[in-house]
């Protein structure tokens, strides 16, 4: 597989459209303390993608969808294999969550949770000590004594938090998340920093397979509003892939309808896990986007 996936060029652009995507982050500053477990002070985001992935019908294909994490994982970590590059990220003592999202509309492949508990089982994990959880990961025994998260979901539009994405996929650590609603979720990065979760995320993959881009209201969907973009966003920092998510969905909205929309809500948290809790890089700028495999229609 890994033959199939070629790095085609670090998508590293400066300018107008960072600079419009900075204030829709939220980003007014960007504090020393963000940079903390970063080299140099910069993220590191694989994007990889692969045109049959997912058929007409919707339907993952587990072998491919495979092969593009391993592969993502080998460049992201600079491995010299996929069974290298998890035994860095995983260790046999581990008790590992893996923290999936089942919302019905788009929810996380079933193919892609195996093929991380697969990998996990492979390090030498004990089956026993693996959950694939999301609503109820607070009362889940593996969570509650888990020494490290695997975090992964699909990118969406939303309602409250303007996308859905790696960091607010986190939210059901809260006992109560609709508290953290408020002021477009901006304060979603401080959910990060709970007991639960706090230092224990190996490694965040933003499901693009087939993102929506479009929607009005709590738990809005159309199919008309989801497009197959075939793709994976990789990073051990969960602000850096939805700071590259987030500019996906806005790239598809100028494709589909020529300008951002109007009502949707702002994706300031992403701005805010970067200069107010400190737990990623969302500035553009500082972010280093590795693409591998099939590019066609990009956007980024």
């Amino acid at each position: 597989m890994s033959d199939d996936y070629v790095s085609t060029r670090r998508d590293f652009i400066r300018g107008t459209t960072f600079g419009a995507l900075g204030v829709a982050l939220g980003l007014k500053t960007v504090g020393a303390h963000a940079a903390v477990g970063r080299i140099n002070g910069r993220a590191k985001v694989v994007l990889i993608r692969h045109p049959e992935v997912v058929d007409d019908s919707g339907n993952t294909n587990a072998d491919i969808i495979s092969g593009m994490l391993d592969d993502a994982v080998v460049e992201l970590f600079g491995a010299a294999s996929a069974a290298a590059a998890w035994q860095g990220i995983l260790k046999p003592d581990d008790v590992l969550g893996i923290k999936t999202n089942i919302w019905n509309f788009l929810h996380t492949p079933k193919a892609l949770e195996q093929a991380i508990k697969s990998r996990a089982m492979e390090v030498g994990i004990s089956e026993s000590n693996i959950s694939i959880n999301d609503r109820s990961i607070r009362t889940d025994p593996v969570f509650q004594r888990a020494t490290a998260l695997i975090n992964t979901r699909p990118v969406r539009i939303h309602h409250w938090s303007g996308i859905g994405g790696c960091i607010k996929n986190y939210i059901t650590f809260l006992e109560q998340p609709f508290t953290i609603h408020g002021d477009s979720c901006a304060d979603l990065g401080r959910v990060w920093k709970m007991p639960q979760a706090a230092g224990k995320t190996r490694l965040n993959v933003l499901v693009a397979l087939t993102p929506q881009y479009w929607g009005l209201g709590p738990h809005s969907f159309s199919p008309k509003h989801v497009w197959p973009y075939k793709g994976l966003i990789v990073s051990t920092d969960p602000v850096a892939v939805d700071s590259v998510g987030v500019r996906l969905i806005r790239e598809m909205q100028l494709s589909k309808f020529g300008e951002e929309q109007k009502g949707q809500t702002s994706s300031k948290h992403i701005g805010y896990a970067e200069t107010r809790h400190g737990i990623g890089i969302a500035d553009p700028e500082r972010i280093d986007i590795i693409k591998l495999g099939w590019m066609e229609n990009s956007l980024i």
